[in-house]
């Protein structure tokens, strides 16, 4: 059974929305103030946080970041003022998987929560095709969620790992951040492409040793990135 946290201040709508994803046959806990939702998220196993941004105690971009911070890839789906542009924004850049403006349908909101799911369980299928990737001294294992780089264990995001996953999958070729945004993230957020930029900044910064001087992840100018293609051709592979 699926387990759902919603955090979020205004009794109706925490309400109603758990009342819905109880629908979804999942367990719902409610934490209607910033510091308690923090609190449940770092010491249960949660499958979705439902996080409004808004909140007394702190933030919803405060609580998505120190739960990123600390490696929490638990799936956020934030819940934002209809003029919030800015803060929905950040959320992404922070590690939030998607955003609902307020007010929203509850038909809405149930299909992000599936489709958050469903990319959810794709990343953690065992039958995914080419589990294990390797391209110089990268190595990408899809079922175990892991990369390390010579003996090196890397800490990514869930965000990030999918991220250098699909350009792994695709050696050379180029993608925009919209096509990068709609294939990563799911959605084609308008307007957010430097939000694509920002978690490959981090993601150099991680993986390269001269974040400025990359190896593995390349920009294409005027266009967009791409992974190298030219990272020991006879030792890149790609296995179920």
């Amino acid at each position: 059974m699926k387990r759902f946290l919603i955090i979020e201040d205004n009794a109706d709508i925490a309400n109603l929305v758990a009342m819905h994803l109880r629908d979804l046959e999942a367990e719902v806990e409610i934490a209607n103030e910033g510091n308690l939702g923090l609190e449940l998220a770092q010491k249960q196993q949660f499958d979705l946080i439902v996080l409004d941004l808004m909140l007394p105690g702190i933030d919803g971009l405060e609580i998505c970041k120190r739960l990123r911070g600390h490696a929490n890839n638990t799936p956020i789906l934030m819940l934002t003022a209809k003029s919030a542009e800015l803060d929905r924004i950040v959320g992404l850049e922070l590690g939030a998987d998607d955003y609902l403006p307020k007010p929203f349908s509850v038909r809405e909101l149930i299909a992000r929560v599936k489709a958050i799911l469903r990319r959810v369980d794709t990343r953690t299928d065992p039958s995914t095709d080419g589990n294990t990737i390797q391209a110089g001294e990268l190595v990408l294992e899809h079922t175990k969620r892991s990369t390390t780089i010579g003996n090196k264990s890397i800490d990514l995001t869930a965000r990030e790992f999918d991220l250098l996953w699909h350009f792994a999958q695709h050696p050379g070729q180029v993608f925009t951040r919209t096509q990068l945004l709609d294939s990563v993230w799911g959605y084609c957020h308008d307007g957010y492409e430097h939000t694509v930029n920002s978690h490959i900044n981090r993601l150099r910064s991680k993986i390269e040793d001269d974040p400025s001087n990359p190896v593995y992840v390349l920009t294409v100018w005027g266009v967009g990135y791409k992974f190298s293609e030219n990272l020991n051709d006879e030792q890149t592979r790609a296995s179920a």
